[in-house]
């Protein structure tokens, strides 16, 4: 076995990537960085260099790294008790459920651990409901999705995705979902029928690029949901918990959904953390036995998440993500014509075309990750940014001013 020690002096990043490389299967192709510490916006790696992370872990890390508060409710929480599966109450799980609940202004929480796991659970809810409730015929019920959509890779998310990457060779898939134009609230509507569950959407899409539907969307969907009895159901686990300048992406347009599903930030970026929220009249159909999870609302969890709700209480955090997307959008807007060709930005939240002629997403990455900034591209062209809600003025112009370098090589 290869002996790989994990004092900064002993390793270098060449030797920790292929000591990865030789066991790790090969499921993700990460940048060529091997980072060993963190703390609020900025990740250092084992050669003691330095970066400003843009991604904050997808925005598992909205509060950045090591939030003193999350830190210390993990702490002590570890020195009490971490585990006793759903086969037994523990003391923290009541305390968390209300603060979310309260959160979202809604009944019930039922929570898990990932984010495909949250919105497995809001499928099997939407279906028990459209049978229980709605008195739709037993394996008739269908959900609409949305194009471009990224809910997860599991195999019955990745079978209602229209990504070739992440469906092509993973079938059979899952009957019983319909695939409509994001964006487009009267392609939904006609897509609804009698036997329509619920229609499962990201408010804003991230995987895609950070793609922003048009104004009144969300409230269209709501009102075409509402008429026909439907399920609206938000996928808030990259876009919910402060990330777009609102505690939740659909407060832009004031809409409340059936269900949130959330994830990520949820856990403080110290556990997997995620959940199912929603009132007890949807909610409420799933019996003891029909769904669970070993580690869903464990005690070291809930105690995490009830320190991530108490931030997001006070508002600082959506407030922060306002002023510093309204500065970072400025600074973007600067680019645009210059190796950009497009942004999109929603809060502390960025879609940023690359000009072909400038290289590709991926190549931008790399070359800033060389000057000291940490971003990740999708679909080619696109680079996201996501930063801590931490994060400083001063730091978001020296990183435009990074990319403004690469741009112009």
């Amino acid at each position: 076995m290869t002996d790989i020690r994990t004092d900064a002096a002993a390793v270098t990043t060449p030797d920790l990537i292929a000591a990865e490389g030789a066991h790790v299967a090969r499921n993700y192709s990460p940048l060529p960085v091997v980072v060993s510490e963190g703390e609020g916006s900025w990740v250092t790696d084992v050669e003691g260099r330095r970066y400003l992370d843009l991604l904050s872990a997808y925005s598992a890390l909205n509060f950045g790294h090591r939030h003193p508060a999350l830190v210390a409710a993990a702490t002590a929480q570890l020195g009490r008790l971490t585990l006793t599966s759903r086969a037994f109450h523990n003391d923290k799980l009541a305390a968390f459920a209300a603060a979310l609940a309260e959160l979202a202004g809604k009944d019930l929480v039922l929570p898990m651990n990932t984010g495909a796991e949250a919105v497995e659970t809001g499928i099997k809810v939407a279906r028990a409901w459209a049978y229980r409730v709605k008195g739709v015929p037993t394996d008739a019920a269908n959900i609409i999705v949305a194009a471009g959509n990224f809910h997860g890779r599991t195999t019955t998310i990745v079978g209602f995705s229209d990504d070739p990457q992440a469906r092509d060779g993973f079938g059979p898939f899952a009957p019983g979902f319909t695939l409509v134009p994001y964006g487009d609230a009267a392609a939904i509507e006609a897509a609804i029928d009698e036997n329509t569950a619920a229609v499962l959407i990201e408010p804003i899409q991230g995987e895609a690029g950070v793609v922003i539907p048009p104004d009144g969307y969300l409230r269209a969907v709501r009102d075409a949901c509402t008429a026909a009895d439907v399920l609206l159901i938000a996928d808030e686990i990259q876009s919910g918990l402060g990330r777009v300048g609102t505690t939740f992406a659909c407060d832009r347009e004031d809409v409340v959904p059936d269900l949130y599903l959330l994830g990520k930030a949820l856990g403080g970026g110290i556990v997997p953390l995620s959940a199912v929220v929603g009132d007890a009249e949807v909610l409420g159909v799933i019996a003891p036995g029909e769904h669970g999870s070993t580690f869903g609302g464990n005690p070291l969890a809930a105690a995490v998440g009830l320190a991530v709700v108490e931030l997001l209480a006070t508002g600082e955090f959506q407030q922060r993500a306002t002023a510093l997307g309204a500065h970072l959008r400025e600074q973007l807007d600067a680019l645009v014509g210059s190796g950009v060709t497009a942004i999109r930005v929603a809060g502390l939240w960025a879609g940023v075309d690359i000009d072909p002629a400038v290289g590709t997403g991926r190549e931008v990455a790399e070359k800033l990750l060389r000057r000291g900034v940490l971003v990740k591209d999708t679909h080619g062209q696109t680079i996201r940014m996501a930063p801590p809600l931490v994060i400083r003025g001063t730091e978001i112009d020296w990183a435009v001013e990074q990319l403004r370098a690469v741009l112009a090589r």
